[in-house]
């Protein structure tokens, strides 16, 4: 058995980082279904992929929240992090091989790093554009990011129209500043340490200066 691994959110401001795993005997499981890159599909061929994958093949998910992201930035970089992960959910399903979409700019670099946060024995295999090129990492780039898209659903019908949480949706940047000029703080869904965060809250900090000037 191996599997395909990858990540959704991960640039995002506002909502979780999921990270996915799903496993198979050999590609031509997951051929039938036209699995591709998650980015490519429709949120409703999306949907369909999900109920499809999530049915009928082993897979794994950590939904991390924008507060373990924050507090884990303090002590390794975001590379790292997503490498215990991908770790993690390999982990889970013990296959004897393993497809990862690379997140550093050398790939054999970033495999090593998976590996060696590793609790099982499996061979490692990063790839840059992987959930392009390899079906077991597309299966598990559309779980990831359906995932994150029902999870970021959720956190509309609490918190308001967020967008889909990434810094170049207007709808998120026009929530999160209007969240900050009202209230002098971010929302406990944003990832404090992001920068996008980080100019609202001194656009704040200046017009308090100016105010009481």
């Amino acid at each position: 058995m191996f599997c395909g691994v990858d990540e959704a959110g991960k640039g995002a401001v506002l909502g979780p980082m999921v990270v996915a795993a799903v496993a198979c005997r050999n590609d031509e499981d997951l051929a039938p279904l036209g699995v591709k890159d998650s980015k490519k599909l429709t949120p409703a061929k999306r949907e369909l992929l999900f109920e499809e994958l999530t049915g009928r093949f082993p897979f794994a998910v950590r939904i991390v929240a924008p507060t373990e992201i924050d507090s884990s930035r303090r002590f390794i970089t975001m590379n790292v992090l997503i490498a215990r992960l991908h770790a993690e959910v390999i982990t889970d399903l013990a296959p004897e091989c393993a497809y990862v979409d690379a997140c550093d700019v050398i790939a054999s670099r970033y495999g090593i790093m998976v590996t060696n946060f590793l609790g099982v024995k499996c061979r490692v295999i990063a790839e840059h554009h992987a959930d392009e090129t390899i079906p077991a990492v597309s299966a598990a780039s559309i779980v990831a990011k359906v995932t994150r898209d029902r999870e970021v659903a959720k956190l509309s019908e609490e918190f308001g129209e967020i967008g889909s949480g990434y810094p170049s949706d207007p709808t998120t940047v026009r929530y999160l500043r209007d969240y900050i000029m009202e209230r002098g703080k971010s929302p406990v869904i944003a990832r404090r340490s992001w920068e996008t965060v980080g100019t609202i809250i001194a656009e704040k900090e200046q017009q308090h200066l100016i105010e009481d000037f």
